[in-house]
């Protein structure tokens, strides 16, 4: 119950409708599913190493949206991941997991999502 309410910040929420509460109960568990899963995980590779670091080291890679305009009025959007710090490359690296490639370039009309 600890790992609920301490390394999920899981609190109270009061939801009106019973398809919200099913659907906060199913991510609340599979949250919990998953925070248990990479403990597991982490005791065969580090075992001093808790879910709750690792995850407070993983959330330094972010995805970010870069519009360039062009000379034509059109946008190049680049959406672009920030490169993990050595610490984190080797725990994925550890962790044999890699993160997705750069997606390539996209050229959209000005003013459009």
């Amino acid at each position: 119950m600890r790992t609920l309410k301490g390394d999920l910040e899981l609190r109270p929420i009061f939801h009106q409708k019973a398809g919200r509460i099913e659907a906060h109960l199913l991510v609340a568990l599979l949250a919990y599913c998953l925070s248990i899963t990479l403990r597991q995980r982490l005791r065969k590779l580090a075992g001093g190493l808790m879910p709750r670091v690792v995850l407070e080291k993983l959330a330094g890679v972010q995805m970010l949206n870069v519009s360039v305009p062009t000379t034509d009025g059109c946008e190049l959007l680049l959406v672009r991941r920030t490169e993990p710090e050595a610490d984190v490359a080797l725990l994925l690296e550890r962790m044999g997991l890699t993160l997705p490639a750069q997606p390539p370039p996209r050229l959209r009309a000005s003013g459009m999502s």
